[in-house]
């Protein structure tokens, strides 16, 4: 007898969809059930990347097929973390060539990570998540830059993603993340155990998958296969994790004082230095977050008390180092030598000036083509973000303006009350810096002046010494000696 068609005894019915059962099956579910976008995504970029010359156009075609992806690349290419001369990126072909193939690509894999897990799922937890995994990913590169080792992107992105499998998995595990949840709720099992007691393997496992399967970089696989003989970026990551788990337990607490006696070790800088740089890198992550677009992982990312914040004022004043200082001319000497740009003689020339003349600040701004508008590119220390884009002058016909009159004879001078030269007003120079004692260098290319060196000690009560002022001269002085020798790229100055 045909069955009616009220009558469902005979009817197929859909089937409920099994929960996945071992780590590769939830690699498989995520890849092909929830995140198949980003996938097909991750995958058109592979694809482009063997052959950097040839791909470069093709990279830029993918990213622009995604209007809210070239947005988020762009407002990051800009940002002084990414791009600390602030050279202006307005296309995607300009920020491959500012920035790097390789940086780009990774910039686009982290946004449209953070965009296919801000979906649902298990909110708080990937947003938690997202928060520790941005807070790592900057503290990693911190960490290198305080050991003076060679950050490339890789490290950023390999802490960012390090992750990937607890954010995939809060965002699309659907009853089997609540089960979780609420076992990691009850408070009685910690991470690792309820994870083994809810899934039968450990999170971490799905990150070390879903690395291998969307290809996220070896640097990435390395880290969470857990080496036993871990390269210096590996250790990085794995630091860079385990403060940001202490800083979750709070700033004073015992956690991260035993976080800090660790990485002392590891960085070799003391503990007290490392207090507020760590914290300055923990409100730059936030930030960070914010420009991917997650701003509310941002908001979530544990900072100390602004006393913390504010240690570095506390601190004692930078001295000059002058076997550092000859270490840094030989390397400025030797770069030049292997045919280095002018862009780049002038960032080596302001970190030397930086760290080894003892400055707190130092910037360079260069002169705008109609050479009527002075305006700061790039600048180190603290507070230097901030110092680089208020620095901006229009140079006038004001006789006594201090500015001015450097334009007009260009010359090493002393600030401060009773340095600079008599009759010279440095009054808006005085404002945008904010400091009582500084100093000016020129910068010139084959003897035609393109900008100048600023450095300042903010909270020295006394002038500039001599000593400084020669050695922040020898190094200004570097930029012309380097065009004098033909540096690529002085005629274009």
């Amino acid at each position: 007898m045909a069955n009616r068609p009220d009558d469902k005894s005979g009817a197929q019915r859909p089937q409920q969809a099994r929960e996945p059962r071992g780590a590769q099956e939830w690699v498989v579910h995520i890849r092909e059930q929830e995140m198949p976008g980003f996938g097909a995504t991750v995958a058109a970029v592979h694809r482009v990347t063997g052959d950097e010359q040839a791909s470069a156009g093709r990279l830029a075609q993918v990213i622009l097929q995604d209007a809210a992806l070239t947005t988020k690349v762009l407002k990051l290419a800009n940002s002084a973390y990414y791009n600390p001369t602030r050279q202006p990126i307005s296309t995607i072909s300009r920020a491959i060539v500012v920035l790097g193939f390789n940086v780009v690509v990774e910039i686009a894999i982290g946004i449209m990570l953070v965009d296919a897990l801000l979906t649902g799922g298990v909110r708080q937890r990937v947003v938690a998540e997202m928060a520790h995994s941005f807070h790592a990913a900057v503290q990693a590169r911190a960490l290198l830059q305080l050991r003076k080792e060679r950050v490339g992107e890789e490290v950023f992105i390999a802490a960012l993603l390090a992750r990937v499998g607890e954010m995939a998995f809060w965002c699309f595990g659907g009853a089997t993340a609540q089960r979780l949840d609420g076992l990691l709720g009850a408070g009685n099992l910690g991470p690792e155990e309820a994870q083994q007691a809810v899934l039968g393997f450990g999170l971490r496992q799905l990150s070390l998958g879903l690395a291998r399967e969307w290809r996220l970089g070896s640097l990435l696989v390395e880290v969470l296969e857990a080496r036993p003989r871990p390269t210096v970026e590996e250790l990085a990551v794995a630091h860079a994790h385990r403060l940001a788990a202490a800083a979750e337990k709070g700033w004073d607490s015992p956690a991260m004082e035993a976080m800090f006696e660790s990485l002392a070790v590891f960085t070799g800088e003391p503990v007290e230095a490392l207090r507020p740089l760590l914290a300055a890198s923990a409100a730059e992550a936030a930030q960070i977050a914010s420009f991917y677009g997650a701003s509310e992982a941002g908001r979530m990312i544990p900072l100390p008390a602004p006393a913390v914040l504010d240690t570095a004022a506390a601190e004692p004043l930078k001295e000059a180092d002058p076997l550092l200082q000859l270490r840094i001319l030989r390397e400025i000497s030797g770069r030049v030598a292997a045919g280095a740009s002018v862009g780049e003689v002038l960032e080596l020339v302001l970190e030397g000036i930086y760290r080894a003349v003892g400055f707190e600040r130092v910037l360079f701004a260069l002169l705008a083509p109609n050479r009527q508008q002075l305006v700061g590119k790039a600048a180190l220390g603290r507070g230097a973000e901030a110092l680089s884009q208020r620095f901006v002058f229009t140079l006038d016909q004001a006789a006594d303006d201090l500015l001015n009159a450097f334009f007009r004879s260009p010359r090493l001078m002393r600030l401060g009350p009773g340095q600079h030269p008599a009759g010279l007003d440095a009054g808006r120079l005085e404002l945008v810096a904010g400091a009582a004692h500084g100093c000016i260098a020129p910068i010139q290319v084959q003897g035609r002046l393109i900008g100048l060196f600023y450095a300042d000690r903010p909270r020295a009560r006394t002038p500039i010494d001599d000593d400084s002022l020669a050695s922040m001269l020898l190094f200004s002085q570097q930029v012309s000696l380097a065009a004098a020798r033909g540096l690529p790229g002085a005629r274009q100055q």
